[in-house]
C-alpha cells in the first residue's frame, strides 16, 4: 500500500494548476537569466594557449573552427587519470546528439583535459563519442580559467579533505585510477568564448551545479515519480555508460 498522499482527480488538477504556475515563474526567471548571461561584460584573452588536437597544435583562436562562439568543457581527465570522472561522462553523453544544432546557431562546443591526447583518444573510443577533445597538457589553459590546481594549491585548500576523504570522492578518484589528491588536482566547469574581429573574449563561466544544465538526465529524473532518489548520496550511483549492471535494472 502506497504511503503517498493520494488525491481525487478535481483536488490534483488544482494542485497542478498551482504548480503550474510557478513552473511558468521558474521559467520566466530562466529566460531573464538567459538575457543577463548574454549581457555581461567581456574580458578579453591575451596569452596565446596551444592545444593538441586530432589534425595538431592549434591555437585557441583555431579551435572556433570557423564560427565565431565557442563553447568549452573542463572534463576532468587529469594526467595521472587512467579514465575520466564518471560525473563528467555521464554529462558527455547528451553532446553528440546536439552538435549539429549548436553548429546552425553559430557555436562551436568541444571538451578540453589536461591528460595527454593519446589517453583522450582511447577513452573517447570506449565511451563512442564523436566531439572534439582537446589536450591542454602542455599549457597553463586550465590553471588560469580556475578548473585545475597545483599540489600546492590542493594541499593549501583541500587539507582536511585529503586527511580523512568522504567515501563519494575515494570513490571517484579510484574509478579514474588515481589518488584522492591528484583527483581534485581537477574540477569540472565550462567556459564560454566570443571571436570578434580577430580578438578572443571570455563571456561566461560557471562550475559545480552550474553544469547539471549538462546533465541531461537530471531534469528527466525531476519529473519522475520519485525523482532523482538520492538524498544524501548525491552523485554516489552515477556510472560510466558501459559499467550499468543492465540485469539489476
Amino acid at each position: 500500500m502506497t504511503h503517498h498522499r493520494i488525491a481525487s482527480r478535481e483536488e490534483w488538477q488544482a494542485e497542478r494548476e498551482e504548480l503550474l504556475r510557478r513552473e511558468k515563474e521558474h521559467t520566466r526567471i530562466g529566460d531573464e537569466l538567459a538575457r543577463q548571461r548574454r549581457e555581461l561584460s567581456w574580458v578579453a584573452v591575451e596569452k596565446e594557449y596551444r592545444f593538441e588536437t586530432d589534425e595538431g597544435t592549434r591555437t585557441l583562436t583555431e579551435l572556433f573552427d570557423g564560427r565565431s562562439q565557442l563553447l568549452v568543457y573542463h572534463f576532468m581527465f587529469g594526467p595521472s587519470y587512467e579514465a575520466g570522472c564518471p560525473t563528467c561522462s555521464s554529462s558527455a553523453d547528451a553532446v553528440n546528439g546536439v552538435l549539429p544544432h549548436l553548429h546552425a546557431r553559430d557555436v562551436t562546443m568541444l571538451y578540453v583535459s589536461r591528460a595527454p591526447l593519446q589517453k583522450l583518444q582511447a577513452y573517447k573510443r570506449r565511451m563512442g563519442w564523436r566531439f572534439p577533445w582537446v589536450s591542454s597538457a602542455d599549457s597553463d589553459f586550465n590553471f588560469d580559467f580556475g578548473v585545475s590546481y597545483t599540489d600546492e594549491q590542493v594541499r593549501e585548500y583541500m587539507g582536511p579533505i585529503l586527511g580523512e576523504p568522504p567515501p563519494i570522492l575515494r570513490e571517484l578518484a579510484t574509478a579514474t585510477g588515481t589518488d584522492v589528491g591528484r583527483y581534485l588536482a581537477e574540477g569540472p566547469g565550462m567556459s564560454a568564448f566570443v571571436l570578434e574581429e580577430g580578438s578572443v573574449y571570455q563571456t561566461y563561466a560557471t562550475q559545480a551545479r552550474g553544469l547539471e544544465f549538462l546533465m541531461g538526465y537530471y531534469p528527466i529524473l525531476d519529473r519522475a515519480p520519485k525523482g532523482r532518489a538520492e538524498g544524501d548520496t548525491a552523485g554516489i550511483w552515477i556510472r560510466r555508460h558501459d559499467e550499468y549492471d543492465l540485469e539489476t535494472k
